[in-house]
């Protein structure tokens, strides 16, 4: 557009001609270039399935899940039965087996039987423990799928002002020059002179300040997906899911992976205070002993064998320190789960409700930018370069016209790029079908 201008003071238009035929090749070649290195760049969905492929805390969660499925088993099991072994009622005055009647080697087994329904509570529990980590590893996935999407946008969106803030440089870069031309002609005061280069300078420091937040989102996309968070990214706009047609929250969030983890810790809670109760009913154990006897009888006959039955009960009769205060203890334990899964049925009602609504307003913004915006600073612009082409308007009039575009085209990426985070915060909450078998 500056080459057309300096053309247009100069009546060269055999000149303007040739310079838009390079500048067509040079656009044509620099698209290319782009759609080329988009074969190798990294793109939103393999950003996605390498985080959750590699992610730490799902597996952690998973293997937490996998241990307690195991626990549940051995918990509705029986107590390993004891071996009994050991001599009764040896003399001590001579240690001889064989001089008293009541003296035997006893070898016996004895087996504990837990009070009530303990073992198949406790089976109960555990597997209640699982489900909620198996939800939790559920719920981890959305949270990367999410935190990915958002680094992973915030990341393009320094790459594309960069690019944007570039090409505006390159108009300003003619304008200085352009500028310095005409003021060596006498044709213009110093002052636009130093406003070109002003404003060139802010570019430049727009572009370092760019630079600085790219290689912050690039390191905090690496923590996801490695090394290639630092190569090519896709330049296409990346593309997410699209929304149910209708939310009904109260019925898709006490879905949530998180809620339904936070249902199955109120369910392990109550079963612990079930087992809890049990105490109050007597464990039993029974045992089986045969005593082996050396010696005689005085009429010469061997003595015998004895074998010993025996039933042993718990009985919880002071259950004031006890029972009670472990099955209130765990009572209280479940009530703080309850209101843990009320808050956070409350945090994701409102965690949608607000992302939505932002959703919805960047949405109308988008569409102002699209439909009116982007035309009007574009239209602005050259109208400005026309009147000061033609000596009606000042330079400064053309540089604030050319700033204004450079502010709205940033401000429109912004926009769209705010709005598919917004989108990728509600899809947390509806859930993501694409991503389900990842």
């Amino acid at each position: 557009m500056m080459k057309m201008f300096v053309h247009g003071c100069c009546n060269s238009s055999h000149n303007k001609n040739n310079w838009l035929k390079t500048t067509r090749r040079t656009f044509l070649f620099f698209t290319l270039s782009l759609s080329l290195s988009n074969v190798q760049a990294l793109s939103l969905s393999e950003a996605e399935n390498i985080a959750l492929r590699a992610d730490p805390l799902v597996e952690r969660f998973e293997a937490t899940a996998r241990s307690f499925e195991e626990e549940s088993v051995a918990a509705n099991t029986l107590p390993d039965p004891k071996l009994r072994v050991g001599a009764i009622n040896v003399p001590v005055d001579s240690f001889d087996f064989s001089q008293e009647q009541m003296t035997q080697m006893k070898l016996g087994i004895q087996q504990n039987f837990p009070a009530g329904d303990t073992l198949e509570l406790q089976q109960k529990r555990s597997q209640s423990l699982s489900r909620a980590s198996l939800s939790m590893a559920d719920d981890a996935r959305l949270i990367i799928l999410k935190d990915v999407r958002e680094t992973f946008f915030n990341l393009y969106y320094e790459l594309a002002a960069h690019q944007i803030i570039n090409e505006t440089r390159l108009l300003f870069s003619d304008l200085v020059t352009i500028t310095e031309s005409i003021y060596a002609a006498g044709r213009v005061s110093q002052q636009d002179v130093v406003l070109a280069n002003l404003e060139l300078s802010r570019l430049d420091d727009r572009t370092t300040k760019i630079q600085a937040n790219e290689e912050g989102y690039r390191a905090t996309l690496a923590q996801w997906v490695g090394e290639i968070a630092w190569g090519d990214i896709n330049k296409e706009f990346p593309l997410l899911p699209d929304l149910p047609a209708s939310v009904d929250l109260n019925q898709v969030i006490p879905q949530h992976p998180m809620i339904l983890s936070e249902s199955a810790k109120i369910e392990a809670s109550k079963r612990a205070t079930d087992v809890a109760r049990q105490d109050y009913k007597p464990g039993w154990s029974a045992t089986l002993d045969y005593g082996f006897r050396s010696g005689s009888n005085p009429d010469g006959s061997r003595r015998p064998d004895f074998a010993t039955a025996l039933v042993s009960l718990d009985i919880p009769l002071f259950t004031g320190d006890r029972q009670d205060k472990t099955v209130a203890s765990n009572e209280e334990k479940t009530a703080a789960a309850r209101h843990s899964k009320d808050d956070k049925l409350r945090i994701l009602k409102r965690f949608y409700k607000k992302n939505e609504s932002l959703w919805l307003r960047l949405g109308e913004r988008e569409l102002i930018h699209k439909n009116n915006l982007l035309k009007s600073a574009r239209n602005n612009s050259i109208t400005a370069l026309t009147a000061y082409q033609s000596g009606v308007s000042e330079f400064n009039t053309l540089m604030r016209a050319e700033i204004t575009e450079l502010d709205v085209r940033l401000e429109d990426l912004r926009v769209r790029v705010d709005r598919a985070i917004a989108q990728s915060k509600l899809l947390y909450i509806t859930g993501d079908t694409n991503n389900e078998s990842k």
